[in-house]
């Protein structure tokens, strides 16, 4: 399944769409000069003339990159680009400012919105379509990024979705996670981070085997080195995509120990990251109060028992821990558990 999942990956990022090209400016003339420049390259030109119409347009079909003039009546384009660049849904589309305008103030207030060009009028042909051309390819990767994560999540909820015992895992440890990391004060980023890496820490589990997975006794020792593989495998998948830098650490390393005697490298202490160890955690709880094949799930005042008597195992954060079970108490006090 793992080699499945990389043919399926090249596929994605080996596919390319047609270019739609969205032109904005209040002078007809100048919409229309630009569309000829660009026909021969038989992109799917639209037209906006003036801002709140460009904006209407991005909204109902986004474009692949946007050609902005910055002086339009009501609405100017450094207006335009703030509201694209500051939408996480749009800020990606490249936008090319084309303007008459030559003072720097003008060309660094539209660098600080988020302009990722400059057309300065008069331009020649060949400038503007090789501009236009290198930018495309930009966003054509970051399109394929998008695409080979939906990819990875889709093949994260499908692994789920097979057994019914863990059906719904990866999301209840990433509501678990994201908890401690409030509680712990991460910044937004961190917590984004946490929890799309917890939603799939469990993903290298598409390489292992299903009779070991789904097995309903005690594994062999053979079987439980097998499983304990879907860490690096789950790095392996997902290392290629830049976009998961930041939780590739929490998908490798959510099954190493404090002491030094987890899995797959071995780490101690402060040597795992963070949100691994959030991950960790949460994880454990799970797995605790989850029913499985082989046993029943245990109640979660019971799972935070055993952690308390657990806090200097070695296997845990201690401090992250203890946070974890005054979470779990009072949940239990407000009978939200």
């Amino acid at each position: 399944m793992v080699q499945a999942a990389r043919l399926l990956m090249d596929e994605v990022l080996a596919t390319k769409t047609g270019s739609k090209i969205l032109i904005v400016d209040d002078n007809p003339t100048n919409v229309e000069l630009i569309s000829v420049q660009l026909r021969p390259f038989n992109y799917d030109i639209r037209k906006a003339f003036e801002g709140e119409e460009a904006l209407s347009l991005v909204k109902k079909d986004p474009p692949d990159l946007i050609l902005l003039d910055l002086m339009m009546p009501r609405m100017s384009g450094y207006e335009v680009c703030k509201i694209l660049k500051n939408d996480p849904a749009t800020r990606m589309i490249p936008i090319v400012i084309v303007t008459a305008l030559r003072e720097l103030d003008d060309k660094i207030k539209a660098i600080e919105l988020g302009a990722d060009d400059f057309l300065m009028k008069p331009y020649n042909k060949l400038e503007l379509t090789t501009r236009v051309k290198s930018l495309l390819r930009i966003k054509e990767l970051y399109d394929d990024l998008d695409s080979s994560e939906s990819i990875v999540f889709t093949l994260a909820e499908t692994l789920e979705a097979k057994d019914v015992y863990t059906r719904g895992h990866s999301e209840r440890v990433a509501r678990y996670s994201v908890l401690i990391g409030r509680q712990m004060k991460l910044n937004d980023t961190e917590l984004r981070d946490l929890r799309r890496g917890t939603l799939l820490h469990d993903i290298g589990k598409v390489g292992v085997k299903d009779s070991v997975l789904n097995k309903e006794s005690k594994l062999t020792p053979e079987e439980l080195a097998h499983i304990r593989t879907h860490p690096a495998r789950g790095f392996e998948i997902c290392k290629r995509l830049r976009s998961f830098k930041n939780v590739l650490p929490i998908i490798r390393s959510h099954h190493e120990r404090i002491d030094g005697r987890g899995h797959p490298d071995g780490l101690k202490g402060d040597q795992i990251p963070l949100l691994a160890k959030i991950c960790s955690i949460a994880d454990a709880f799970d797995a605790m109060t989850s029913n499985r094949p082989y046993r029943r799930g245990i109640s979660p005042e019971q799972a935070a028992d055993i952690f308390e008597r657990e806090i200097d195992s070695g296997q845990w954060d201690p401090t992250i821990l203890k946070i974890f079970i005054d979470l779990i108490r009072s949940s239990l006090a407000k009978g939200q558990t």
